[in-house]
């Protein structure tokens, strides 16, 4: 089976840009935008919509497979590639992409997502956003071709040897982060609330003390509205490096803290995602994995989320490697191939580290499925529900997937049987 024309179209994405450096700067707010001047280049405004290009494969047998290209709310900044504008993007995918794709064979994933991820075009890769949709349509091309889902997909041929199945799902608040866990709560969300922790002012306290009550809430919240005893989700918050500001990075005090949260969250199992953020990878590693050691030698049982300093395959195997970390946030987006997605949950599961296969409130609902399809195929330890900050559709979109790969693939004997049978009376 082989690709016969390459289409793009522009969209929309779940979530919208935003200039981080400016909002660090102290950018002003008004009702959901800024009013202050952007920083980054690229950006026309602090805040501005996302965009997306989906890039639409024509196969031989006419069947159409399709993959998104998009980037991360934070675009520009923390050593990512430029802002995402589909107009400024899809002459590139179409004058210099396209070409290279048409008349490509879509018999198999591996070998040719990997060709098109490390592409150079005038001595450069292409745009991690490109790579990333590229791949998607790829692995659905190569599944439709083989009429199989895209988890099987990479079960075949990573030679996985697990059994595809739903894996847990990560929802997040956003900054309505009270409302929302009501929502994660009834619907059962597996993993929950991240929480949006950023601002030691008015969510962590400067001694804590927000944070603690907040955790506290979270937990009499769950004991209040849970339908029965056995759901218990893992509580999993994003600090963004404030508890390093407000301890200076103190890993003893940051400990003491770290177990004091533990016991007001208390049945649930407590995650924390970037504790510490040093501004350089080598000393992020240290000091994540000193806390760790510590923490273990004083039977602390929070688990230890890296994310900052950890966006490529290869920081990823380094902070494995290192032991930095009880979990990865594989950002899905930032390692550009899928193929990669891959690499990364396969390396984590190998070093005994748990692998999240993450992403961003900034993606779409094709970027979602595919990805659920790789975590059910490598057996993510989580995967995120995404696109948006709403909850009820990234958890939908996510959620419904992931079943219907599922019941797919436990159907597989009867389906191949059944279409044997449909042949053999053509």
């Amino acid at each position: 089976m082989k690709i016969v024309d390459v289409i793009c179209s522009s969209g929309l994405s779940g979530f919208f840009f935003d200039d981080q450096r400016a909002i660090k700067k102290g950018a002003v707010r008004d009702g959901f935008c800024y009013v202050s001047d952007p920083v980054t280049e690229g950006f026309s405004k602090i805040r501005q919509a996302g965009e997306c290009v989906s890039i639409i494969l024509v196969l031989e047998d006419g069947q159409i497979a399709s993959g998104d290209c998009v980037a991360v709310q934070y675009s520009g900044a923390g050593g990512r590639d430029p802002l995402f504008l589909a107009d400024d993007f899809i002459p590139v995918i179409t004058n210099e992409i396209a070409p290279r794709l048409i008349g490509k064979s879509v018999n198999r994933f591996r070998e040719l997502a990997e060709e098109m991820d490390n592409l150079v075009i005038n001595g450069k890769r292409l745009h991690t956003a490109i790579r990333y949709g590229i791949t998607q349509g790829i692995l659905d091309a190569v599944s439709k071709a083989k009429k199989l889902t895209m988890a099987e997909v990479i079960r075949d041929e990573y030679s996985i040897g697990i059994e595809i199945k739903k894996v847990p799902i990560f929802t997040q608040s956003g900054e309505d982060r009270y409302i929302n866990v009501d929502k994660m709560i009834i619907k059962e969300a597996d993993v929950l609330p991240h929480g949006l922790i950023n601002s030691i002012e008015d969510k962590v306290g400067q001694n804590g003390e927000l944070l603690k009550k907040y955790v506290r809430w979270l937990r009499n919240r769950i004991m209040l509205l849970r339908s029965k005893e056995t759901y218990n989700p893992v509580l999993h918050i994003d600090v963004y490096g404030t508890l390093g500001i407000i301890f200076n990075n103190d890993v003893e005090k940051i400990a003491g803290y770290l177990s004091d949260l533990e016991n007001e969250a208390f049945p649930f199992q407590l995650r924390i995602e970037g504790p510490v953020d040093m501004e350089d990878k080598m000393e992020q590693i240290r000091i994540l994995r000193k806390l760790r050691r510590l923490m273990k030698n004083q039977g602390v049982g929070v688990e230890i989320v890296a994310d900052e300093w950890c966006n490529t395959l290869d920081d990823i195997k380094l902070f494995a490697d290192k032991g930095a970390a009880d979990m990865i946030q594989i950002k899905t987006p930032d390692l550009g191939g899928v193929n990669n997605i891959v690499e990364a949950i396969l390396y984590c599961k190998k070093k005994n580290v748990g692998a999240y296969c993450g992403g961003s409130c900034n993606e779409t609902e094709k970027s979602a499925c595919v990805c659920a399809n790789i975590a059910m195929a490598c057996g993510a330890d989580q995967c995120l529900a995404k696109p948006g900050m709403g909850v009820d559709e990234g958890f939908m979109i996510v959620l419904n997937e992931m079943n219907r790969v599922a019941a797919l693939v436990k159907a597989r004997n009867r389906i191949n049987t059944r279409l044997g049978i449909l042949k053999g009376n053509e």
